[in-house]
């Protein structure tokens, strides 16, 4: 992990901390190089432990009611706080009144506020003048993220020589992003170079080098932004495997997703993650989750590359039931299938590592 960069963070996910709405404070629990988390603000959670709620396992990362007793508490605890991000996705990426005001109190506290919402706090003109007082920062992540000279795709992504990866989904906030760090975790691991191609706010929080906010851009320059952002890694690290974080899934019917990475990114091989307890896209009751054999179908068709194993989001799965759950799937598919967060990913790694030139 590299040296903290940015200062103390405090997480807001009120209401949405261990459901899919709270993805963004999930990622952050997990793992960030742009932070030092110190809390979680969620009053459901008050005096658990993040970590033990998320995946089973304390991390030390405490939960608070508000935010007056998290800051007051950091501070007991000799930890001054910094940053207040805000770590709930919401739909349409909507600033809710009471994001608003846990912003403005931050902000009074001498907070610097970092969102990656599509509405942006800075546009609020009483935040703004607020912050100006105060001498503290707002950041909206999409908004940082503006190209001013996007790039069109000119097919330079052919110059690059690393095995390109890509983290798909059979559904949004399935997990891709998570599995995708710990791909290129497991990679570093065995002593390959690997780097991460963020394409979400989540991973620009979690300090990916490489990172686009793929919904922040104009459709025309989405692909040659991905392109371009896949390039500048090759460049600059000429790293064996680059993972591509996906968005959405090809056949959600609110978050399409996908198709402009097989098409720009030109990935060798994909992981497709999936949730198996999932009956219907996520937030969209009525709407079935297309049969994985289809989804992959699907994916093989557009890329004409191959689906090379299966990763699997346990969400509403006894733990003592994941691995017959990862057996019938791979019965199913025909491909390695395993819990990363609870099993790793070394037999996906098998898939991936075949790739490079000579094995």
């Amino acid at each position: 992990m590299k040296t903290l960069l940015e200062g103390n963070a405090l997480v807001y996910c009120e209401g949405a901390f261990g459901n899919t709405y709270g993805k963004t404070a999930h990622g952050l629990v997990r793992f960030t190089n742009r932070y030092r988390i110190i809390g979680i603000i969620d009053s459901a959670f008050a005096s658990r432990d993040a970590g033990e709620i998320l995946d089973g396992v304390k991390n030390g990362i405490p939960v608070y009611a508000n935010l007056n007793e998290a800051f007051e508490t950091s501070r007991k605890k000799g930890i001054t706080p910094t940053h207040l991000i805000i770590g709930i996705a919401t739909d349409g990426g909507v600033l809710y009144d009471h994001i608003i005001k846990a912003a403005f109190r931050a902000v009074e506290m001498g907070l610097n506020v970092d969102s990656g919402l599509h509405e942006f706090l800075s546009d609020i003109p009483e935040l703004k003048k607020l912050a100006s007082i105060k001498g503290v920062a707002i950041r909206d992540v999409r908004k940082l993220a503006f190209i001013k000279k996007p790039h069109f795709f000119s097919g330079k992504i052919e110059k690059v020589g690393s095995v390109k990866i890509a983290v798909l989904g059979t559904d949004s906030a399935v997990g891709k992003r998570t599995t995708a760090w710990l791909i290129v975790q497991a990679l570093k691991n065995e002593g390959y170079t690997a780097e991460m191609i963020g394409t979400g706010q989540t991973s620009w929080f979690q300090g990916a080098e490489y990172s686009i906010i793929l919904d922040s851009l104009i459709n025309d320059f989405i692909p040659g932004e991905i392109e371009h952002i896949i390039w500048q890694a090759w460049e600059d690290k000429k790293p064996q495997f680059m993972v591509i974080e996906g968005q959405g899934s090809l056949m959600n019917p609110g978050y399409p997703g996908g198709f402009e990475i097989l098409a720009a990114g030109r990935p060798n091989g994909i992981v497709l993650q999936h949730a198996p307890a999932r009956k219907e896209y996520d937030g969209f009751p009525g709407y079935p989750l297309h049969p994985i054999k289809k989804q992959i179908k699907a994916i093989e068709i557009i890329s004409e590359k191959p689906v090379i194993g299966i990763t699997i989001n346990h969400e509403g799965i006894r733990t003592q039931d994941i691995p017959s759950v990862c057996k019938a799937l791979e019965n199913e598919t025909g491909l390695p299938t395993v819990d990363p967060i609870l099993e790793g990913c070394e037999r996906i790694l098998e898939s991936i590592v075949k790739f490079l030139k000579g094995s």
